[in-house]
């Protein structure tokens, strides 16, 4: 075996430093997002509560593997966004930004962080009213949630990435909602939050990945986006783009000062993971990021909107594929939904029927042992029943 293979080897799950660091990061992103959560309320600026998120990720982040000899990267791996009702993801804004949540809001809050590298991702959808969420919103709220539950059962070793795309379309259109195109799944790896695995949520023409197979010790970002509109998102404002990545394998020699600058910061403080241009330098951010944007340095995290009077949910979550199942280590549960619509289609019965670990193989006759185990049992088999989601298997 080769020192890169060796490298290799050791940086995936059979490492159980690996495992821990994931695990560890895992732990802040869902502390952050109940958070998060509970500071948003009617008339709250979202930039405020963005910061909280951002801040409070960098806080827990930072008193970990304090005493270790090797510096260890830690930090925030995805900025804290809140994006509302219509509006898809990434929505970020700078400090200047006024705006605020309303009740009645559909919130989609997504973040992420990474310690020594090993990346959590979650993304949860939440309506600013007490009670029932019921209509539309609840709809598309059990569509991007029972979709999760089927990609969780669907991501093992030995299954396909299109598999997985074909049943989140299904699952959206028993909702009678669309699976929006353009988002994408990806392999998480050490410092490499979107790795060359992909899962795509539609197949078309435009967007094509390569085909590829699960395999065990990996760890993936299942990242699922359904809208009660035409599910094909529009850009409406560029200004709103606040999240960059760095494109490390990309070079040019930039003409502004501001831009060198800017370049230059961008370089010291997040070489490598997401970054909001809030945590820049605003005016000079202004100028610079458009050069290198234009030039390819920096890849944009656009914020994208269906039509006004469209509801958008994302739910993504990070998941290790364990020699012993499928191991979720990011959720929050949802409010109590009450969606229109029920699943009645076979196959999704079937997929929602799977278990995660492998132990719990053995065909049908499981159903006992399933019943009891209530992290498992997502709500939408039986929606109308209007119980808590069960997102929160972390078994």
């Amino acid at each position: 075996m080769s020192d890169e293979e060796r490298e290799e080897k050791e940086l995936d799950l059979s490492s159980p430093e690996v495992v821990t660091k994931y695990k560890s990061a895992a732990e802040i992103v869902n502390k952050t997002l109940q958070l998060v959560l509970s500071e948003c309320k009617p008339k709250a600026k979202i930039v405020d509560i963005c910061e909280k998120g951002d801040s409070f990720i960098r806080e827990q982040s930072g008193n970990m593997y304090k005493n270790v000899k090797k510096k260890i990267e830690r930090g925030v791996a995805f900025p804290t966004c809140i994006s509302v009702n219509n509006t898809v993801c990434h929505f970020s804004p700078l400090a200047s930004d006024e705006t605020v949540l309303e009740d009645g809001d559909m919130i989609k809050i997504d973040l992420g962080c990474h310690i020594d590298g090993f990346i959590a991702v979650v993304a949860h959808t939440h309506v600013l009213h007490g009670g029932l969420v019921t209509g539309r919103q609840a709809d598309v709220i059990a569509a991007a949630n029972t979709a999760a539950e089927v990609a969780l059962r669907l991501i093992r070793p030995g299954r396909k990435n299109k598999d997985v795309t074909e049943a989140i379309q299904k699952v959206a259109a028993a909702y009678d909602c669309k699976i929006v195109e353009g988002v994408l799944s990806h392999q998480l790896k050490q410092f490499v939050i979107d790795g060359n695995k992909v899962v795509l949520s539609i197949s078309n023409p435009d967007t094509r990945v390569d085909d590829a197979e699960f395999e065990e010790n990996e760890v993936y970002a299942i990242d699922i986006v359904a809208s009660t509109g035409e599910g094909k998102p529009k850009l409406l404002d560029e200004k709103q783009t606040t999240i960059y990545k760095r494109a490390v394998d990309k070079n040019y020699h930039l003409k502004m000062k501001a831009s060198r600058f800017i370049f230059s910061e961008i370089g010291q403080k997040f070489p490598i993971m997401p970054f909001t241009a809030r945590a820049l330098e605003e005016k000079r951010a202004r100028l610079g990021l458009v050069e290198c944007v234009h030039h390819d340095l920096l890849q944009p995290y656009p914020v994208l909107h269906e039509k006004p009077g469209d509801y958008v949910a994302h739910i993504k979550f990070t998941v290790m594929l364990m020699p012993n199942g499928s191991d979720r280590i990011t959720s929050h549960p949802l409010q109590e939904l009450q969606p229109a619509k029920t699943i009645d289609d076979p196959e999704i019965k079937a997929w929602l029927a799977l278990g995660i670990k492998t132990k719990k193989k053995g065909g049908g006759k499981k159903k006992k042992g399933k019943k009891g185990d209530k992290a498992e049992s997502p709500a939408e088999a039986e929606p109308m029943d209007g119980t808590v989601n069960g997102a929160t298997s972390q078994d």
